[in-house]
């Protein structure tokens, strides 16, 4: 039984059912109607087929075995007759089409029928039956109720059999022509009458459905908007409510329970916003109150470093010790306080830079750096010029660099590309290290992002910023940063707008 249930709901699911709730609202009330209509009309058609079926079993039962017994005594002296009647079997009395026949032992002796003209022209009253048609009239019970025979040479029948006077059976039959014609034509005027009203019901419905959820379009409209607002940081302007209708409706209810729902998502907005605010104003302050202590701690270890009297090797280690990592913690707090400043929406100079002059610096310093890595570049024959902030771009350029240089072991190939279609510019930084871990690559320009120790194979690695950074100022630029990486092949490729498209 189960399995019977899942395979006809995967037959249902399979229809081609209309996806939207004012298509299936329609599609339920037109068919609901077709299906009353259909039950209407059928009930009608069978009333009115027993009905005049009945009337014709009735005129049956009224005509007897008049026209049959006729049939049987042909050619004797008939005292309610003339001439006439005994040629033509006593038919003047008869309704057109009366058919007759005398059966003795189940077999047919004697046929006839009515014939449709009564001018006294007609003589032949003989009906060609066929061994069917014998057998039929045969198994009609004497006595019984009336059925309905086919003849082949006549059609439908409605006959009717009583004993006779000599033991014999006689039949009389009326033809259906008639009750089928009434029939036929009720089924045509009830198809017509109810595709009619098929069509102007599904029209009028279509409107009806269509002005009954007018409310529901327009939460979904509203629900549309706040799907494309972006959501994921900072301020966000949330759309006007959608229009509430009768609280008492269910359009009414979920139109009221959406407006609360956007209010109670505003305001986890609004208390998300003021906390990134204040963790950017907490970072910048401390970034900006640490750089001074930072350089202070860094300037006290090299001065000490430069005391003339001897120093003991486990002290200069430790003052060198301390002079590096103030370095690097001061590099990390000025890190810290671009990311800051670029959350906060500071602009950016905007000035032309020569983006093919910026590369060939780069990697010049790269190289210098990176004595045991090899160095390319691929740049095409006319400068490329960009609009945005030199020294942030350069900032990019050294950062995917250095990034290539400290995650990549020695004797690996980087190639620094600059592409540009009229429209954007894309700057490619390639190489065939070992790559990027899949399990690192979804979150690699988040902050604070490690790459795998053993990409690095210790060379040390940075604070988890650069790339950040890299991510960030993209942005600000209007462009955009994706990493395409596998073993053997990683390239970060930078996207920007080009002058003439700014």
């Amino acid at each position: 039984m189960g399995g019977a249930l899942r395979v006809g709901g995967r037959w249902l699911r399979r229809l081609p059912w209309p996806h939207t709730l004012r298509a299936r609202l329609t599609a339920g009330l037109v068919v609901l109607l077709a299906v009353s209509c259909a039950a209407v009309g059928v009930a009608a058609v069978i009333e009115l087929d027993g009905f005049l079926t009945g009337r014709l079993d009735q005129q049956l039962t009224e005509v007897g075995t008049q026209f049959p017994a006729s049939l049987e005594h042909r050619g004797q002296t008939l005292t309610d007759h003339d001439a006439d009647d005994r040629e033509r079997g006593d038919t003047r009395r008869q309704a057109p089409h009366t058919f007759g026949a005398r059966l003795v032992d189940g077999v047919v002796t004697n046929s006839g029928v009515v014939p449709a003209d009564k001018d006294g022209t007609t003589t032949d009253l003989k009906v060609p039956l066929t061994a069917r048609d014998r057998r039929e009239l045969a198994a009609v019970p004497a006595g019984g109720r009336a059925r309905t025979v086919r003849l082949s040479s006549l059609g439908k029948y409605r006959v009717l059999a009583a004993k006779g006077r000599d033991g014999d059976v006689m039949i009389t039959g009326l033809p259906l022509e008639s009750v089928e014609a009434a029939v036929h034509r009720l089924e045509a005027v009830a198809a017509i009458v109810f595709g009619a009203a098929l069509l102007a019901t599904g029209f009028a419905g279509a409107l009806w459905v269509r002005w009954s959820l007018r409310p529901l379009s327009r939460v979904a409209a509203t629900a549309t908007r706040v799907s494309e607002l972006p959501l994921a940081s900072g301020e966000v302007a949330l759309p006007s409510r959608a229009p509430e209708s009768d609280p008492r409706s269910e359009v009414g209810q979920v139109a009221g329970a959406f407006n609360r729902m956007l209010g109670h998502v505003e305001d986890a907005l609004t208390h998300r916003h003021a906390s990134e605010e204040r963790l950017r104003s907490f970072a910048a302050d401390a970034s900006h109150e640490l750089r001074t202590p930072v350089a202070s701690i860094r300037g006290h270890a090299e001065l000490a470093l430069l005391h003339p009297d001897p120093v003991p090797p486990k002290v200069t280690r430790a003052l060198e010790r301390i002079g590096a990592e103030s370095a690097r913690m001061g590099v990390i707090v000025d890190e810290m306080l671009l990311l800051a400043r670029l959350d906060a929406g500071r602009p950016l100079e905007r000035r032309p830079v020569d983006l093919t002059r910026l590369v060939l610096d780069a990697v010049a310093d790269a190289r210098a750096t990176g004595l045991d890595h090899r160095w390319a570049l691929q740049l095409p024959e006319e400068p490329v010029t960009v609009t945005g902030d030199a020294h942030r771009l350069q900032q990019v350029l050294a950062n995917l660099l250095a990034n290539a240089r400290l995650h990549t072991p020695a004797g690996t190939k980087v190639t620094v590309s600059v592409e540009t279609n009229g429209e954007s510019i894309y700057l490619a930084v390639h190489d065939d290290g070992p790559g990027v871990p899949a399990e690192v690559q979804p979150g690699v320009f988040e902050r604070f992002t490690r790459a795998d120790r053993r990409r690095t194979e210790g060379r040390g690695g940075g604070a988890g910023l650069g790339l950040s950074i890299v991510a960030a100022v993209t942005e600000a630029h209007g462009g955009s940063v994706e990493l395409e990486s596998r073993p053997g092949s990683t390239t970060f490729t930078v996207k920007l707008p080009s002058s003439g498209s700014t």
